[in-house]
């Protein structure tokens, strides 16, 4: 049974090498970001949010869309109220939103609810109007200047933009921390460096904006992660996604352990979906056009690749074959558990540090907190994976209770 061990941690190893230069991501990203001039030009887009049942909150985004110092001429806000049973629509209109109400129980999800409204914007607003289209959710806040950053990078050429994403409710308990520094991470150890080395990053959901032409045929991502399966397109159509330090906006994380746990299985099982569908695509990327486009497709991969699932099987059985064969105790598996546990602890930890700056004033003792209980919430991720593949979960909305403005992030951060 020895030589199974020697062969699993070798492949370990292996993916070690594999994923080699997300090293140099974080370590470039540790110290410097990509910044960008100051923009010549002021481009027109659209804003394209999808709300179910989000009266309590989608009025303090859109106050914040009229709070910019961008040029409120040149933007247009659209919202789908979808399947909405509360007084949404209603509150998007009132708000300056030019808002369209779609019923459709059976395609549920937030990627179908956008192809609705951007077939609805191209039909009644032409395709040509609008040079970009930002994509928010209902619980979002911009900070004022969040365009103009955004149109900085739009400006210097870049066609997909994604941005600092920070958290409303960061402090109401371990499990809203724990998104927040899983936001936080993403930025430190991937955005920063790739944007710096103009290398594509990944999009996570919300707060990011594509140039027209990549939704020429209109939006077709509707699985379960549609920000991943986007994130896959635009770099197979040979295009990059850039990261804008600069732009800061804010959303409301879930509280609640049951919440939590829903959204993780639907993240996995959307994220294998993706990777399905996209492997073979990216791999054949990997073989044509320049070397810029081999390593995107390459590192695009190892996106949508699920290593979690890897490294969590090849662990498992290498601890079973090591207690079987008596190479390993209950002891040395219990400290390397610990090991682990405490590797993400200092990873939250650096995170906090370096991003001290952009937090609300918490005490000390509560950010060590979350930062002892943040592998909690990256091993529910892990396991996620696993029970994903034997479970088809249905989209179910977030809810958003944080009735905060722009004015209150101004204040606590």
């Amino acid at each position: 049974m020895g030589w199974i061990s020697r062969f699993l941690s070798l492949l370990q190893k292996c993916i070690a090498v594999l994923r080699g230069h997300y090293a140099a991501y974080a370590a470039i990203g540790a110290v410097k970001t990509r910044k960008f001039p100051a923009a010549q030009k002021q481009h027109r887009y659209a804003i394209m949010i999808a709300a179910r049942n989000e009266e309590g909150v989608i009025g303090h985004l859109l106050e914040s869309i009229r709070s910019q110092d961008y040029p409120l001429s040149l933007i247009t806000v659209f919202v789908v109220a979808d399947n909405c049973t509360d007084r949404t629509a209603e509150m998007a209109r009132a708000g300056g939103a030019v808002c369209y109400e779609r019923f459709d129980t059976e395609k549920k999800r937030k990627g179908y609810a956008l192809s609705f409204l951007l077939e609805q914007v191209y039909r009644d607003f032409g395709r040509d109007t609008y040079e970009g289209f930002f994509v928010f959710d209902a619980d979002n806040l911009l900070a004022s200047d969040y365009i103009s950053r955004m149109n900085d990078a739009f400006d210097a050429g870049e066609t997909v933009i994604t941005s600092y994403r920070s958290t409303k409710n960061f402090d109401d308990n371990w499990i809203s921390a724990s998104y927040a520094i899983h936001w936080l991470r993403t930025v430190r150890c991937e955005h920063r460096g790739r944007s710096f080395l103009r290398q594509t990053t990944r999009l996570q959901g919300t707060g990011f904006l594509i140039h027209r032409s990549l939704l020429a045929d209109g939006w077709r991502f509707t699985s379960l992660a549609e920000d991943r399966e986007l994130s896959a397109y635009v770099v197979e159509k040979g295009h990059s996604a850039a990261f804008q330090y600069d732009a800061v906006f804010y959303d409301e994380q879930p509280v609640e352990l049951r919440v939590a746990l829903k959204q993780r299985l639907r993240w996995a099982r959307g994220h294998l979906w993706v990777f399905s569908k996209n492997a073979l695509s990216l791999g054949r990327g990997m073989l044509n056009g320049g070397i810029g486009q081999r390593f995107r497709c390459y590192d695009m991969l190892c996106i949508v690749f699920p290593w979690s699932l890897l490294s969590v099987s090849f662990g498992m059985v290498i601890g079973v074959f090591g207690v079987i064969s008596g190479t390993l105790s209950f002891w040395s598996l219990l400290i390397s558990f610990l090991l682990g546990w405490g590797a993400d602890g200092l990873m939250a930890a650096y995170t906090l540090l370096a991003e001290r700056r952009r937090l609300p004033e918490m005490r000390r003792c509560h950010l060590l907190w979350f930062c002892v209980t943040f592998p909690l919430f990256d091993l529910i991720g892990k396991l996620a994976v696993f029970a994903a593949i034997f479970t088809e979960p249905d989209w179910t909305p977030v809810p958003h209770v944080k009735e905060l403005r722009i004015s209150d992030m101004k204040r606590r951060f």
